[in-house]
């Protein structure tokens, strides 16, 4: 998609090395020079926004590794020595604390964003299915680093978790022993985890240069859908989008400050600063905020093993999505009927966060009593049921039909076109005094030709 490379080197220097190693001409053409749709809004930011936080998050995690003790009996007082005796111990804690949730801010509003505007569809499926990859890396990441401060949450979340493994039938008695590394969550699960938890980052950096290369094939979607024709619909992503992009970072950052420096423990839960006890459990365990949808998914159907399946489901049917949506049309702008679909989509996965974050049997509301006098209404368990069945219906179901019986509305023949076509000419004026056509578009086209040169 860039074509062919314009850098010269300027020195002898760089003569030298590009003949050797062409680092510096490699950057110029896929960073630099890269052509870019011009009209790409503020959702394409969070891919930047990304790729800083697992900067952050890899270094804060080195540091942190450098003074936690991977042992049962030590575990939880090395996490409360680094916020105490370590020279900043707490600011690099709480940075890559919060840091695991401004990651999972990011990359869902990176993943609707995708949803929203197509960015699945032909020719950039590769392209998707390696984000979803990333997405079950960060996944696996979070939840093992969950359980390193080995607080009551941590160790019964552990638990909990593991032992959904042992729903699969032949395999899962064994997948749960070797992540357990014996027959309970003990000092060997602690220390596999602090393992993966170390190396997992670097897996996940290596699958975002692949993402990255395979951006670079196809080239950016952007917010029309429509396929971009030469460089009159491109810029150079610098410096254009750099200082977009810039700005943009600067404004989650001052977001991420504010949970660092101000309520760091806002997301956290007050059960995990207590040590774990195997014979003591939380009232009500919980995973963390971005894994709720998925928690209230499992907790929905009755069945263990149902319920497992149809958890790791909602992220495998993201997998096969391309093939899923029939529609030829890339972006919903131009799809009135999938945009009243989607925004129920982002609506249900809140009401799914809300349902993991509840007990199952409360009540959402109540109607009445039974005949004993019990309160009867809506249970969590109930809406998380009816919130899982349209979570499936709209990749399955909508989004398969949409394609076959939506008419989408006329779409533009290049980027450009919404922007800088002509509004259409409004009404002559039935009487004197009709000051809005007068000020209308056709009439300031000419001022900004004039001003423009």
């Amino acid at each position: 998609m860039s074509g062919p490379s314009t850098y010269e080197p300027k020195s002898g220097f760089e003569r030298w090395l590009d003949t050797r190693l062409p680092i510096i001409r490699f950057a110029k053409d896929t960073a630099l020079d890269f052509p870019t749709p011009k009209n790409l809004n503020y959702w394409w930011t969070f891919g930047g926004i990304l790729a800083l936080m697992l900067g952050i998050q890899i270094v804060s995690g080195i540091i942190l590794a450098m003074h936690y003790v991977p042992h049962v009996d030590h575990a939880f007082n090395s996490v409360e020595r680094i916020m105490r005796d370590v020279n900043h111990g707490w600011l690099i804690r709480y940075m890559h604390s919060n840091g695991a949730s401004m990651f999972f801010v990011a990359v869902y509003l990176h993943i609707f964003r995708g949803l929203y505007y197509g960015s699945y569809k032909a020719p950039r499926e590769v392209l998707w299915i390696i984000g979803v990859v990333i997405f079950l890396l960060m996944m696996a990441t979070a939840f093992i680093g969950y359980v390193l401060p080995w607080g009551q949450m941590s160790f019964h979340g552990a638990v909990v978790i593991t032992n959904l493994f042992g729903a699969f039938p032949i395999v899962g008695e064994s997948i749960t022993t070797w992540l357990w590394g014996g027959f309970a969550v003990d000092n060997p699960t602690l220390n596999r985890f602090f393992s993966l938890h170390y190396l997992l980052p670097f897996a996940i950096a290596g699958c975002v240069v692949l993402h990255i290369w395979a951006l670079h094939v196809p080239g950016n979607n952007n917010p029309t859908g429509v396929n971009i024709r030469g460089t009159q619909d491109t810029v150079p992503f610098h410096p254009y989008y750099t200082v977009k992009d810039g700005f943009a970072i600067i404004l989650f950052l001052i977001l991420y400050a504010a949970f660092v420096f101000f309520d760091p423990n806002l997301l956290a839960h007050a059960d995990n600063y207590v040590p774990a006890n195997p014979l003591v459990t939380p009232s009500h365990i919980v995973p963390e905020w971005y894994f709720l949808p998925f928690y209230a998914i499992l907790r929905a159907l009755p069945d263990k093993l149902m319920g497992v399946l149809a958890m790791f489901g909602s992220i495998m049917v993201l997998f096969v999505l391309p093939w899923l949506d029939t529609s030829r049309v890339r972006s919903m702008r131009y799809r009135p009927l999938a945009k009243w679909f989607f925004a129920i989509f982002v609506v249900n996965a809140f009401v799914l966060g809300l349902c993991g974050m509840n007990l199952p049997d409360a009540l959402v509301f109540q109607v009445g009593e039974d005949a004993e006098g019990e309160p009867m209404g809506l249970t969590y368990v109930w809406m998380s049921r009816f919130a899982t069945a349209y979570y499936f219906a709209y990749f399955v179901v909508i989004l398969p039909l949409l394609g076959l019986i939506e008419k989408p509305t006329r779409m533009p023949e290049n980027i450009a076109e919404p922007v800088l076509a002509p509004e259409p000419p409004a009404h002559k004026p039935g009487r004197r005094g009709g000051a809005s056509t007068a000020i209308g578009a056709p009439q300031a086209a000419p001022i900004v030709a004039e001003r423009g040169g």
